[in-house]
């Protein structure tokens, strides 16, 4: 049974179907004289429709590899342009999850040529979430750099009676080196909760961003689930019976 539910009209060209010469396939254009076929809805040619079914892109673990690579670069950029944007103009948008949403999907549909599937939705909505509450991190770095360069400049300032807040009184003391991939461990495990953390100061704000960001996943899901081509037909295009 064809499924007409979903029609595609494209280009603006209205469709008669039964009239002979008046029929024209919606993917080469050219005219429909004897048989038809229906792809999505839209009316095609014989040929077409041979092609498009000969030319489905199928989900092959290479795809997935790619679409994974493409997501990767595509998320790492969205959370650098998240963050530099947050650090020069000092506003932190959430609204921008959204834009991190569509390039990453956008780039894994890029990846796989097409293919997509609950595999790819599931891990674009991971990589949106990894790439939006990363960008904490190097907000947290930039801001934290700046007060201890602050901190260092009022050690360094003359008191009063001309001299050095420093002083010789305070004695170097001993510190631990901390160890870099527990630090690098704790810093990514707070980006990753990033989200929440800001309910402790600011519930509404908190509450707002993680709207936004779930709004940019759903982008993100969308645009990477599957495309099924579904071909109907053939059919007799014949003459309009007479009323």
């Amino acid at each position: 049974m064809t499924d007409f539910n979903n029609p595609t009209p494209q280009f603006g060209t209205a469709e008669y179907v039964g009239s002979p010469g008046a029929d024209h396939c919606q993917f080469c254009h050219q005219p429909i004289a004897g048989n038809y076929y229906r792809a999505n809805g839209a009316m095609a040619c014989p040929g077409c429709a041979e092609k498009m079914r000969g030319e489905l892109a199928k989900d092959t673990h290479s795809a997935y590899v790619r679409a994974i690579l493409f997501g990767v670069g595509a998320a790492i950029l969205g959370m650098i342009l998240y963050a530099t944007f947050a650090i020069v103009t000092g506003i932190v948008i959430g609204y921008a999850a959204l834009a991190v949403g569509w390039l990453v999907g956008k780039a894994m549909i890029t990846g796989s040529n097409g293919v997509g599937g609950r595999r790819y939705q599931i891990a674009a909505v991971l990589l949106t979430y990894a790439a939006v509450s990363s960008a904490a991190i190097p907000v947290w770095i930039h801001y934290a750099g700046e007060h201890k360069h602050s901190q260092q400049k009022q050690q360094a300032a003359p008191t009063e009676d001309g001299s050095d807040s420093g002083g010789q009184e305070q004695q170097p003391t001993a510190r631990t080196r901390p160890n870099f991939v527990s630090a690098l461990g704790t810093l990514l495990l707070l980006g990753l909760a990033s989200p929440f953390l800001e309910f402790g100061s600011n519930p509404l704000g908190a509450l707002i961003g993680l709207v936004i960001l779930f709004v940019g996943m759903q982008f993100a899901w969308k645009m990477t689930g599957a495309k099924p081509l579904e071909v109907f037909g053939p059919f007799e295009n014949s003459p309009q019976a007479p009323r």
